[in-house]
């Protein structure tokens, strides 16, 4: 159970913290040159990770097995980070920015599923859709 529960915990914690340090970013401060220096802290982190975290490590043969994947990440990496900074510059609260676009992603990634990974459409999925879209219009009524 711990296995399959501690990725997603993690994952929540980690996106607490990161929508915390996107809105933290100073006002005077570009959102380009915050993410240079985030990105050196990431890139040392996972070297340092990596090293420790496997035995027989080898980065240039890993390397070696890299595809497309990691370049259009790191590109929507950007995207994503860019475009909260940019959200809570704008004035976006903290509290409402992660949770429309999560509730926007959450029904795309229902057809992204079903498209490109012939994943089921299930009824439950459609009332899924249909119960956040509710809650997406309930949260932004003024």
């Amino acid at each position: 159970m711990l296995y399959y529960v501690w990725p997603l915990a993690l994952v929540v914690l980690s996106n607490v913290l990161y929508q915390i340090c996107a809105k933290s970013v100073p006002d005077g401060m570009n959102p380009f040159a915050s993410l240079t220096f985030t990105y050196v802290i990431g890139a040392v982190a996972s070297f340092i990770l990596y090293y420790a975290l496997n035995e027989e490590a080898n980065l240039i043969h890993e390397y070696s097995k890299v595809n497309w994947a990691p370049f259009v990440l790191g590109l929507a990496i950007v995207g994503l980070e860019v475009g909260y900074i940019y959200a809570y510059k704008a004035g976006w609260p903290i509290s409402t920015a992660q949770i429309v676009q999560a509730v926007v992603v959450a029904v795309l990634l229902i057809f992204v599923g079903y498209l490109l990974y012939h994943e089921a459409v299930t009824w439950n999925k459609v009332v899924g859709i249909i119960v956040c879209l509710t809650g997406l219009a309930l949260i932004n009524i003024k």
